[in-house]
């Protein structure tokens, strides 16, 4: 049974923590890898260096749309992509378990699920702009 008292509030943790995360993902590539390193990276892997700009773009505004609120529940479902593409073109080679050398997919799985149950439980409370529903 969902206690609908709550679940407003647990949306609400859930959406900005992982708006924390993207932002904190998004801050390591610019400030440690920096952007043309990230870009090199992406390059490594055989992808064009747009995907770099891509991904940084949906980290950022999709962070900050899952922190305020902003439509999250539909910014939820390309980070779910992006994080489906990260499995499946960085960490998927690399084994399950994220302590792998190179990071397995198991986090980003996590952040696969998390963002998944973002978009199915709606927007949750203090949105700043709601998705409508059906």
């Amino acid at each position: 049974m969902i206690d609908t008292k709550t679940a407003p509030y647990a949306a609400l943790l859930l959406r900005v923590s992982l708006g924390i995360l993207f932002l904190a993902h998004l801050s390591l590539k610019v400030f440690v890898f920096t952007v043309p390193g990230f870009v090199g990276f992406m390059g490594s892997l055989g992808l064009p260096p747009f995907v770099a700009y891509v991904t940084m773009a949906l980290e950022l505004i999709g962070g900050l749309m899952l922190i305020t609120g902003f439509y999250a529940r539909w910014a939820a479902l390309p980070l779910a992509a992006l994080m489906l593409g990260t499995i499946v073109s960085v960490h998927g080679h690399n084994g399950w378990m994220f302590a792998n050398k190179g990071g397995g997919w198991e986090f980003p799985a996590f952040w696969l699920v998390a963002l998944l149950v973002v978009a199915l439980l709606g927007d949750g409370a203090c949105a700043i702009r709601r998705a409508r529903t059906a």
